[in-house]
């Protein structure tokens, strides 16, 4: 089979090739209202100057209604699965290299081109709720094993559920966001009360999250062999924590002011369709799960990911996490299938997300708190400083790809800046 290339020249390190096509928002700086585009090498191509020129005329689900002319995803999830495969199957065609039709139009490939450096990228989506799991065993083992002990590391619900909790969708921001390092009641290990502090314990966690493309009536659950279908696509997340404030607080309801106060996203939502060529089995489970939790196949995603430090005095960012998605416990589906399994009405725009993602090597670790392990063993940075948690005018960068044969899909980057507390 004849791997596809594209007529705009791509390099093999893109994220961002043919076989990729992520969907994002974006406005143009020299003005203009938001639209849709998707990634395509160094370039944003904007569909809804392919829409007006008539490129999308063959599907009626698409043209004529303006769908990309919006400053969000969501009129175009509603659509459904097969509104997204053929809107991918034109873009892919236009794209290619033997296709004239874009290719040898000038105007409008003036119109429909942007680079990528000339646009402001938006939320891609308007997320309507976010729920965060706790799906990488490694991650929560890790964190057990420092607050309770390595015997009683993982809780006995964990291997029987995907651990959840509702998040604060309105605080979800956009990459290259600086986040603000909250204020918060926190506890000192020598004091007898609370004090009201900026964190002191300011932490990242390297998560991938999904966004919901069709939801479900209230009170009917997704099977789980059904779940996949109500997917749009894949961000990564950076689900920033105060780890002080939150271990003040969190019993017995969990996170609150300690994970509320920002939750950075990518700006491109990578389609389920272009991972499939990444899928991998999924971690064997044992127990085995509830019959509503165990899919007909189950499988996971070859996605490499980092998580990349600079400080203000270095000159370049340092690897920190180098870890992978397939190091997830708990399936997508699963997932889906369990936060729908009591009846709840999941949405077009709802942002789920994985938890951190660790593996079981030290450099796999997909927070401060473990790569640290709780403060006992600073990270030594090449400026010759040494973190425990983040510092203000740190700048954290996660960034993922699947490696393909000669090409990546990838997620570009999720990038933030700590600025000191108010």
């Amino acid at each position: 089979m004849t791997r596809s290339r594209s007529f705009i020249e791509v390099e093999p390190e893109s994220h961002f090739p043919i076989q990729n096509l992520p969907y994002g928002v974006f406005r143009p700086q020299h003005g203009g209202l938001p639209r849709i585009g998707v990634a395509i090498g160094s370039y944003v191509l904007d569909l809804a100057a392919l829409d007006e020129a008539g490129c999308f005329s063959h599907l009626p689900a698409v043209t004529g209604k303006g769908i990309f002319a919006q400053p969000t995803l969501n009129a175009f999830m509603t659509l459904g699965r097969e509104a997204w495969r053929e809107a991918r199957g034109s873009l892919s065609r236009l794209l290619d290299a033997e296709e004239p039709t874009l290719r040898d139009d000038k105007r409008l490939r003036a119109a429909a081109f942007h680079l990528q450096s000339q646009v402001e990228l938006l939320l891609p989506v308007q997320i309507g709720d976010y729920t965060d799991f706790y799906a990488s065993k490694s991650h929560a083992t890790n964190v057990g094993t420092l607050f309770r002990g390595k015997e009683n590391a993982l809780m006995p619900n964990w291997l029987h559920l995907p651990v959840g909790y509702h998040g604060r969708a309105s605080s979800i921001v956009i990459s290259g966001t600086d986040v603000r390092r909250p204020n918060g009641q926190v506890k000192l290990p020598n004091s007898e009360a609370p004090i009201y502090s900026p964190s002191r314990q300011l932490d990242y966690e390297l998560e991938v999250g999904w966004i919901i493309g069709t939801g479900n009536d209230l009170g009917k659950p997704i099977p789980i062999n059904e779940a996949e279908d109500h997917l749009f696509g894949l961000v990564l997340v950076n689900d920033w924590s105060a780890r002080d404030i939150q271990a003040w607080e969190y019993q017995p309801l969990g996170p609150f002011l300690g994970k509320n106060f920002a939750t950075s996203i990518s700006p491109w939502v990578v389609p389920l369709e272009a991972l499939t060529p990444f899928r991998i089995p999924a971690p064997e489970q044992t127990p085995r799960p509830l019959p509503y939790l165990t899919p007909e196949s189950a499988n996971s995603f070859d996605i490499k990911l980092e998580a990349n430090l600079q400080t203000n005095v270095s000159e370049q960012p340092v690897t920190i996490t180098s870890s992978n998605y397939s190091h997830l416990y708990w399936t997508i589906a699963q997932q889906i299938a369990h936060h729908s399994a009591g009846g709840c009405n999941l949405q077009a725009g709802d942002l789920l997300a994985s938890g951190t993602i660790s593996g079981e090597a030290k450099e796999a670790r997909g927070c401060m708190l473990e790569l640290t392990w709780r403060g006992t063993e600073p990270i030594q940075l090449p400026s010759g400083e040494e973190r425990i948690w983040l510092a203000d005018g740190d700048r954290l960068t996660l960034t993922g790809y699947c490696q393909g044969d000669g090409y990546r899909v990838g997620f570009g980057e999720v990038t933030g800046r700590v600025l000191p507390a108010f």
